[in-house]
C-alpha cells in the first residue's frame, strides 16, 4: 500500500503540516488581536461550515473532473486562504477565509479517504485508514511545532503555510499512479447512510463535536490560561501525537474483532480521560494560571489531555471504517462526505 501511494501520502503528510499550523496560529492570534469569544467562535466555526457545504458538492465534483484535479485545485483554494488570513486582520474576512479552508480541506480529505478505500478490502480496511490518520496525526503535530517559527503577529508563518500547501501539490501532480476509477459515482443521502449504519452514522455525528471542539478552540483555551506559545504548541503536539499512535493498534483490533466494541471501548476510555482532564485543569481557569511555571498539575493535566486525545481521535477511522463495510466501491467518495 506504501509503495502505490506514497505520492498520495508524501501530498497529503505535507498539507496537513500546513493545515495544523494555521488553525492553531489563528486561535492564538486571535487572543492577541483581542478579538472577543463570540467573534473567536464564529471565525472557527466558518471553518466547519465550509466543510459542510463541501462535503455535499465534492463528490459530484470528483465524479466530473477526477481525484488528482480536486486535490490540486482545493490545495490551491487553501493557499490562497492563508494569505487573505495574513493580508486582512479583521473577524469577518477571517471567517469567511476559514470558510474557504473547509470547503478546500473537505475535499482533500475525501479524495485522499475515496482513494484508500479503493485500495483497502474488509480485512484491511481499520489498518489502511489507521495508516491514513496516523499520517494525518503526525502531520498536524509537526505543524503544531512551527509555531516556534515566527511571532504568531508577524507575516512569516502564514507564509509558510502557503508554501507547504503549494508544495504538497508536486508529488501529486507527478505520479505515474493512477487514481481510482469508479464506473459510477453514486450519490447517498443522510438518511441513506443511518439506514446502511444508524450506530455508525449516530457515532460519526458525535464524534464530530468532539474533534471540531479539540482541533479549534484547544490554542484558544491554552493561549486564554496564559500558556507560552512554546507550551501551546507542546500540548497540541501532545494530542495530534497521541491519536496518530494510538491509531494503528485501534486499527489492527479493529480489523480482528468487532468494530462496534472497539468504537464504545474506545468512547468510554475517552470519556473517562475527558473527566480527568476536567478535574485537573481545576474549577476556574484562574487556577490553570499557573502556567507561568512547569508545576505538577500542567504535568498532570498534559498528560490525562494526551490519553484522552489517543482514545478519542481514532474514533473518526473506526466509524469510517465500519460504515464503509457496508457499501460498494461505487459510494465510497458519497459515504466519505456524508460522514
Amino acid at each position: 500500500l506504501l509503495k502505490n501511494s506514497w505520492a498520495l501520502f508524501t501530498g497529503y503528510g505535507i498539507l496537513m503540516i500546513a493545515h495544523g499550523l494555521q488553525g492553531n496560529l489563528l486561535g492564538v492570534r486571535s487572543v492577541i488581536e483581542e478579538f472577543n469569544f463570540i467573534a473567536t467562535g464564529t471565525m472557527m466555526s466558518g471553518y466547519f461550515i465550509g466543510y459542510f457545504i463541501g462535503a455535499n458538492m465534492v463528490p459530484k465534483l470528483v465524479g466530473k473532473v477526477g481525484h488528482i484535479r480536486v486535490f490540486a485545485a482545493f490545495a490551491s483554494m487553501a493557499s490562497l486562504s492563508i494569505l487573505i488570513h495574513a493580508v486582512f486582520v479583521n473577524p469577518f474576512v477571517w471567517t469567511l477565509g476559514r470558510f474557504l479552508t473547509g470547503f478546500s480541506i473537505v475535499g482533500i480529505f475525501i479524495v485522499v479517504e475515496s482513494w484508500l478505500n479503493d485500495r483497502a478490502n474488509n480485512r484491511t480496511r481499520g489498518q489502511v485508514l489507521s495508516t491514513y490518520m496516523f499520517i494525518t496525526m503526525i502531520g498536524l503535530a509537526i505543524g503544531t511545532l512551527l509555531l516556534n517559527f515566527s511571532s504568531p503577529e508577524r507575516y512569516e508563518p502564514f507564509i509558510l503555510i502557503s508554501l507547504l500547501l503549494s508544495i504538497a501539490l508536486i508529488p501529486i501532480l507527478l505520479t505515474k499512479r493512477k487514481p481510482p476509477k469508479f464506473k459510477k459515482l453514486s450519490s447517498i443521502k443522510i438518511k441513506d447512510l443511518y439506514k446502511i449504519s444508524p450506530f455508525g452514522t449516530v457515532s460519526m455525528f458525535c464524534t464530530g463535536f468532539i474533534h471540531s471542539s479539540l482541533f479549534t478552540l484547544a490554542a484558544v483555551y491554552a493561549a486564554t490560561i496564559n500558556f507560552t506559545v512554546f507550551e501551546i504548541s507542546l500540548l497540541l503536539f501532545l494530542i495530534t501525537v497521541s491519536g496518530g499512535i494510538f491509531q494503528w493498534p485501534i486499527g489492527y483490533y479493529s480489523d480482528h474483532y468487532d468494530r462496534r466494541i472497539i468504537i464504545i471501548g474506545c468512547a468510554f476510555v475517552g470519556a473517562f480521560f475527558c473527566a480527568l482532564s476536567i478535574t485537573a485543569s481545576g474549577a476556574s481557569l484562574a487556577n490553570m494560571h499557573l502556567a507561568t511555571s512547569v508545576g505538577m498539575s500542567k504535568i498532570i493535566f498534559f498528560v490525562f489531555v494526551t490519553l484522552y486525545a489517543g482514545a478519542a481521535i481514532p474514533l473518526f477511522t473506526l466509524n469510517l471504517a465500519y460504515v464503509n463495510d457496508f457499501i460498494p466501491k461505487e459510494k465510497f467518495v458519497a459515504a466519505g462526505g456524508g460522514l
